[in-house]
């Protein structure tokens, strides 16, 4: 029998502007339809974070150049620029690889909400580049003026900071799970999703910061119940003391091993920590549960234990 796979893209999956992007999906389309082929249901999640820093760079030339005309754009309705763009050319490529391989199934992009805790301490502590460089003028006046958090950045200049809080729910996920029961292919929680909370009544408000997609996959995975939670990155599996002569490449590890070697420093913030912090999370969320990293290449291959780190217990 098939399985429920959710997978999360990373950015390689992507490209870093349009014209990498429609190239891309094309090979990531023909790895995702490689899953579709073999029988598993398929739901995908991926990151932004090049294509949101596009969106909030054009969108603060046009605030500057045109101030009376144009206002600042919240970074949550950049997030949701991001997840309709990039929705439209991956859908439209997984559409025509499937068609292309004789397979009837609608593709759907999810405009998705995913609910943020206002007293996660992430907002206390704003950490996420986003956005252009800039001047340490600019990023004085914006201080200023929009009460932005910006941090000197390697010393290429300044950039602004924000949040990156958990993941609690997904507001759309009803929906999500619908379509899912209904035989679609669904591209959700783009970018992460976009970052809301509940205030009065049933409003949801958005808010500046952005989450990690790893982490959003991980909450996807759980709220459709998924048997697998596949996470691609740029290595085909993960290793401990990486890059060093005794570099060691992981076949399969239990979150308990996982637990020990994330205690020992083995996996970078920002890269691979959050990938196994989320693979163990699912792991551990119910029984049958299992998670995988690996390449996009490799995501069949992988599904079917011949590569990538799988995660079990």
């Amino acid at each position: 029998m098939g399985k429920r796979i959710v997978i999360a893209l990373g950015g390689n999956a992507l490209g870093n502007n349009l014209p990498e992007q429609m190239i891309a999906v094309k090979q990531t389309a023909r790895a995702i339809v490689d899953l579709i082929q073999e029988g598993h249901q398929v739901i995908i999640a991926h990151g932004n974070g090049p294509q949101v820093g596009m969106i909030q760079k054009a969108m603060a030339e046009l605030t500057r150049s045109e101030p009376d005309k144009y206002i600042p754009c919240p970074l949550s309705v950049c997030v949701a620029m991001s997840q309709g763009y990039i929705g439209y050319d991956l859908q439209n490529a997984l559409r025509e690889e499937l068609l292309d391989r004789g397979i009837r199934k609608g593709v759907a992009t999810v405009l998705t909400q995913v609910e943020v805790d206002p007293a996660d301490p992430a907002f206390a502590h704003p950490t996420k580049p986003i956005g252009a460089f800039m001047t340490r003028e600019e990023a004085d006046r914006l201080v200023a003026e929009r009460g932005y958090d910006v941090v000197e950045d390697a010393g290429r200049g300044y950039r602004r900071v924000v949040a990156s809080p958990r993941p609690q729910s997904i507001i759309e996920i009803e929906s999500i799970r619908d379509m899912v029961d209904a035989g679609l292919v669904v591209v959700a929680c783009g970018g992460g999703g976009i970052p809301v909370y509940k205030t009065e009544g049933h409003h949801l408000k958005g808010a500046a910061a952005v989450i990690d997609k790893d982490f959003a996959a991980c909450v996807l995975a759980q709220q459709v119940e998924a048997d697998t939670l596949i996470i691609l990155t740029a290595v085909e599996k993960v290793a401990i003391n990486f890059g060093q002569p005794n570099q060691k490449w992981l076949d399969s590890i239990t979150p308990a091993e996982a637990k020990v070697y994330m205690a020992r420093g083995h996996f970078a913030p920002g890269s691979m920590l959050p990938k196994v912090e989320a693979a163990v999370e699912f792991v551990e969320s119910g029984p049958g549960r299992t998670a995988l990293i690996t390449l996009l290449e490799k995501a069949k291959d992988g599904v079917a234990g011949k590569t990538g780190t799988a995660i079990h217990r």
